[in-house]
This record gives structure tokens, sequence and C-alpha cells, in this order.
């Protein structure tokens, strides 16, 4: 499989300074970042990080950024309109920092919690961020995770609904919704129309624990989500979240990770 559709996440790295990441995630193989939204690494706070010094390590090091994972929007559920307020101007700063390097998108975060009253509470500043993330070319995606809105599919696929742009949608994360004792491939068929982003990575559940573990050696058949993915015309990227440092260290296995992709 080509890799030219493929990031790789930073997040293992968020205890090393940017440019060191940058570094060893290129060492990998894997040149497109999906950069961890806080510091070392990043934020939209010009008074927390230079963006002439993110775009001066990933050059230095041969890597692009491909995705911003700031989790815009967080505090889009907030009774203090000074806090929406705040998101707000957090939103349009990554925005236009997403635009600068390139990126193809953001990651987001619709509030806190799971409450079905979240959607409607939420979907008005979506829509207004949505529409100046449309003008910019950069799409936003909700990661499903557990315990948010995005984790509940029937609720996340609403809230795009209600938003109702283009590229506003889910970051498809199978492991994360197994994990969350969701069924993956049928929260596919609601998420299919939405999907702006995807995150790869494995697990399995032993004995009630749930347990990460190396690609192919868990419950996640990527091979599946690939063909899903591609029968339903996304044309995103694919980005590997290596997230087992304490089984292998990334520099040997995020190989493993590379490899096993580009023999699928």
């Amino acid at each position: 499989m080509d890799l030219a559709r493929f990031t790789t996440c930073s997040y293992p790295l968020r205890e090393l300074p940017f440019a060191t990441a940058c570094q060893q995630l290129a060492a990998t193989g894997l040149t497109r970042l999906d950069v961890w939204g806080r510091q070392p690494h990043f934020s939209a706070d010009p008074a927390e990080c230079d963006p002439a010094a993110c775009e001066a390590a990933a050059r230095a090091a041969g890597v692009r950024i491909a995705n911003l994972g700031t989790y815009c929007g967080h505090d889009f559920d907030s009774d203090d309109p000074a806090k929406v307020a705040a998101e707000h101007a957090k939103f349009v700063r990554t925005i236009e920092l997403a635009q600068r390097f390139g990126c193809r998108s953001i990651r987001i975060l619709p509030g806190h919690g799971e409450a079905a009253s979240l959607v409607d509470k939420v979907a008005p500043h979506f829509a207004q961020a949505a529409a100046l993330a449309y003008e910019a070319g950069i799409y936003l995606g909700m990661e499903n995770h557990a315990g948010s809105l995005a984790g509940n599919p029937a609720l996340a696929v609403r809230l795009c609904q209600l938003v109702d742009n283009p590229v506003f949608g889910v970051l498809y994360e199978p492991c994360n919704l197994l994990h969350g004792k969701t069924d993956y491939r049928q929260a596919f068929e609601l998420f299919a129309p939405y999907i702006t982003h995807v995150h790869f990575k494995d697990g399995r559940w032993v004995d009630g624990k749930f347990e990460r573990c190396h690609l192919g050696q868990g419950e996640v058949d990527l091979a599946w989500c690939l063909a899903a993915l591609e029968r339903s015309g996304y044309s995103g990227d694919f980005a590997l979240e290596y997230e087992i440092c304490d089984l292998e260290p990334l520099a040997t296995g995020l190989v493993k990770w590379r490899q096993y992709v580009e023999a699928l």
C-alpha cells in the first residue's frame, strides 16, 4: 500500500521537544505528522508557541505537519460567555495556523461529556467555526473517544447533521470504538458520510480487560477498515497512532507498523 496518505501522531513523544520528536518520527520512514496540540509540541497561543519555530523544526527533520490535534471546541458547552468566546478565538487561530502549515485537518472535541442535550448546545458554535474552516479548506474531525459525543455514533451523526458543513465531521477511530465496546463496523455505516480523518491503532479484550497491541495482533481488522473507507469515497489521511511504547520503543515498533501497512 502507498504510504502517501499515511501520517503518524507525535503524541507518543509528547515529553520530547518538538524538534526531537520530528527527527525521531522521520527516522521511522513516516514523514507526515499529526501534531499533538499541546506543549512542548504545539499551542495555538502565540505566547506559548512560535509557529516559525514549528515550521523550522519540521523542515529540518524533513517532515510536514498534516494535522493539528488541538481539540478545539472543548469549551463550547460552557455557560460562561467569556469561555465560549475564548474557545472561538482559539479555533480561529488554529484554523489560521493549519492553513499556514498546509494541514488538511484539525482535531476537535464537542464539549464535555456525552449528554444528548449537548448536541443542540454546541452545534451553533461549531457551525460558525466550520464556516471559517470551509473558507480555509480545513477539515474538522471529532475523535471517537468514549465519554464524549463523538463516542456515541448516533449523537455524533446528529451533531454533523446540525452543523451541516462538508468540512465538519468525525475522526473515525475503530480502536477507540472497540475500547468503548461499540462495534466499529456498525459505527462506520453511520459515520461514512461524515468521516473527515482517520486514526489507526489496535487492541483486544482479554479476560474483561482492554489491552493495546501491535497492528494485526488485535481485534481491529485494518484491511476491512481501509476497504470500507475506499468504498465510501473517503479521500483523506490515515494516521498511525503508536501508543504502545511500553511494549516496544517507537523507533522499532512504528517501523513495524509502517511495514505492516506497506504489506497490505
